[in-house]
């Protein structure tokens, strides 16, 4: 019903940026949370930024301690898209990044909870 496409991934320099799009598409509506994961090779895969979609005035954001003060998660709900913003990359930041999202209007974090997922898109931090 939902389809997820990121963009945005590739190489950058530590202490470069990058900013990561996720587009959404079919029944949208069934959306009000949206938020990004990554996956490093060898580790699980772990929440980065959420975002809430569904609530014209509320668009509360919640981060990982990992990313705070770095990343920024935002949304355009005209054009059903969500960015994360990813500044200061660090070494550690290399992962696969997947868009995710769900019905539920709150910023959880467990990978359960979230109905629809992106392919990924890969983020490569190195010099």
């Amino acid at each position: 019903q939902v389809q997820l496409v990121e963009s945005g991934g590739g190489l950058a320099q530590p202490g470069g940026s990058l900013r990561l799009s996720c587009a959404a598409s079919g029944s949208i509506v069934s959306v009000r949370t949206m938020g990004w994961y990554r996956q490093a090779p060898g580790k699980e895969r772990e929440s980065v930024a959420f975002i809430i979609r569904g609530d014209a005035t509320n668009s509360a954001a919640d981060y990982a301690d990992s990313v705070k003060g770095r990343f920024t998660i935002s949304r355009d709900n005209a054009k059903n898209t969500v960015y994360l913003q990813m500044n200061n990359l660090k070494t550690e930041d290399t992962a696969v990044y997947y868009c995710a999202a769900r019905s539920g209007m709150t910023l959880v974090t467990s990978v359960s909870q979230y109905d629809y997922w992106g392919q990924g898109t890969q983020v490569t931090v190195a010099s």
